[in-house]
Parts: C-alpha cells; structure tokens; sequence
C-alpha cells in the first residue's frame, strides 16, 4: 500500500477544519452535527474520525491556530524598533488572518468575525475551550505587552505606562471590530486604522495645566 504524503495530510486536516469552521460559523456550535461537518467537507465519517476525535477538538483546534496567528503578529512587531503603532497593527492582526484562512468564506462574506462570537459564547459553558481560549489569550497579551515595551524603549509613550492595561485595551478593540463585523458586515482596513489614530490624537487638557 502506498504511503500517503504528509503533504496530502496536512492538506486533509485543512479541508476538514475549513468546512468545520464555516459551518459552525453559518449555524453555530449547538446546531450543528458532525454529520453537518462530513456534509461540508464531502468526506467520510472515517476520513474525519482520523483527524478529530468530535465537534469538541474540531472548535478547540480552530481557536488554537487562530490565536497562533494572531500571537504571531504581535511577536513579530514585538521584536522590531520601534514596533509599528496601534493604528497599523490592528488592521494587521485582522489582515493577517485574512490571509491565512482566504478560503474560508459564506457566499462571498469572510466568516472569521461570525466565528469568533460562537467561540466567545462556548467558552461560557465549555470549560475545556474556555482554558484554551484563556491560554491563547495570555499569550497574545504578553505579546502585545512586549510591543508597549518597544514604545517605551522608542521613548514612543511614557515609561510608567501600565503595559497590560494597553494589551487589554488593544486586544478589547480589535475583538470590537471584528464583533462589529459579525452584526454589521466587513469594515475597509482604513476605517480601523483611521478610527484607531483618531483615539491616539485625543489631547488631554488636564497635561496643559
């Protein structure tokens, strides 16, 4: 019998996460069966059971690559100086995502931002995917901690910046677009950029004083 390439699993593996996430994006976790799941894919319950042992790994596996992407940007502007500015980098994470899931798409709609909200309302009653959820989470926040740090280092923001109160409050914006998305439809990257530089020119009177 032939080997099969890895090549050939790998490629397997991203056929059956795609259709798992645009399903559960169209019809949300609770309403969607892993019959559902073969349905998308075309493939056999057998081909499938390979790979994933249920709909519970299929949800955790998506979360997890889609918070490797997103704590792989913020490591990559981390470790340049000075790293890019909020306005560039929140466009970024969502373009970058973008990127890498092209395909994954509902009659022309990018499902991402759809997706999201069904894993934020599964993480409240499923404790596995809320601790790999929480996980990814730190991650990205030491992350994006790393890239305060630059701004201080640039002499970008003041040194007594609170870096993980900026994290939270960084990663807060980009969850709001893209939940903005989910409800209302894909926003042009200048509209988060534009909307992003706008609250950093925001002046406090109280310095003039």
């Amino acid at each position: 019998m032939a080997r099969v390439s890895q090549e050939h699993l790998d490629a397997r593996r991203r056929q059956i996460l795609d259709g798992a996430a645009l399903v559960f994006a169209r019809n949300g976790f609770h309403a969607t069966s892993m019959q559902d799941v073969l349905k998308e894919v075309g493939l056999s319950a057998g081909a499938v059971y390979r790979y994933f042992s249920g709909k519970e790994e299929l949800i955790g596996a998506i979360v997890g690559e889609v918070l490797d992407v997103v704590g792989g940007v913020f490591e990559s502007a981390a470790q340049q100086s000075p790293p890019p500015l909020p306005d560039e980098m929140i466009p970024r994470v969502l373009a970058r995502l973008k990127e890498v899931r092209p395909g994954v798409v509902d009659h022309g709609e990018w499902i991402f931002p759809r997706l999201m909200l069904q894993v934020w309302a599964e993480t409240l009653r499923n404790e596995t995917l809320a601790a790999t959820f929480g996980t990814g989470y730190d991650k990205v926040r030491a992350a994006w901690a790393r890239v305060v740090e630059g701004y201080k280092t640039a002499d970008l923001i003041a040194g007594n910046v609170d870096a993980d109160a900026m994290a939270r409050t960084m990663i807060a914006i980009a969850q709001g677009f893209a939940a903005q998305m989910a409800v209302f439809g894909e926003l042009p990257p200048e509209v988060l950029r534009n909307g992003v530089r706008a609250l950093m020119s925001v002046r406090d009177p109280r310095a003039d004083n």
